[in-house]
């Protein structure tokens, strides 16, 4: 089963484990209030594409459809939670890659004056510490349903993850300024 579903379909089943039916439309906004924080949130169409993809394969269901499918609230099925399962305990050798713009900016930062790779380095510490805000806004509103055995405990361990990560992100971004002012 694992072959025939893209990662985003695993993801969107796990936003659907949480215990509520959501439409499309509210899974979307799951989506964008978790999943941008460390993998791509799908697009509304994807979610819509994704949703009928993972109920041909019985692995959710619409509840309530009318004509319009859009407005069916979907549940992860028995089904549904045993795939979702198998992927998780499936090993995963494959390593991040690093896909960052501001890395691939910098590799050919010699192009430019170095005062506009400075700039690019500071917006993206600016982008950073805007970023980490809503992260700990979504962290906040997790506590009390985070502890041993609640909901969202496995949530707030990735959000407390993400913070981290970029805590280490304005570090890394510190020094490049640092060396890159060695230069001047």
């Amino acid at each position: 089963m694992s072959q025939d579903l893209p990662t985003t379909s695993y993801a969107l089943l796990g936003l659907l484990t949480f215990g509520d039916d959501l439409t499309g439309y509210e899974l979307k906004q799951r989506a964008d209030r978790t999943l941008r924080f460390y993998w791509v949130s799908p697009a509304m169409s994807q979610v819509y594409t994704e949703l009928e993809r993972l109920t041909s394969h019985g692995l959710v269901k619409p509840r309530g459809a009318g004509p319009n499918l859009r407005s069916s609230k979907y549940r992860i099925t028995a089904k549904g939670r045993r795939a979702l399962t198998r992927w998780l305990e499936q090993d995963t050798t494959d390593f991040q890659v690093l896909k960052h713009p501001v890395a691939l900016r910098l590799l050919v930062g010699h192009l430019v004056d170095p005062e506009r790779t400075r700039t690019m380095l500071h917006r993206h510490l600016d982008d950073l510490a805007a970023r980490r805000a809503e992260l700990e806004q979504v962290r906040t509103s997790l506590q009390g349903a985070d502890g041993v055995g609640e909901p969202f405990r496995y949530p707030s361990l990735v959000a407390d993850w993400g913070l981290e990560y970029y805590d280490g992100e304005r570090a890394i971004i510190e020094k490049l300024l640092l060396r890159l002012d060695e230069g001047s």
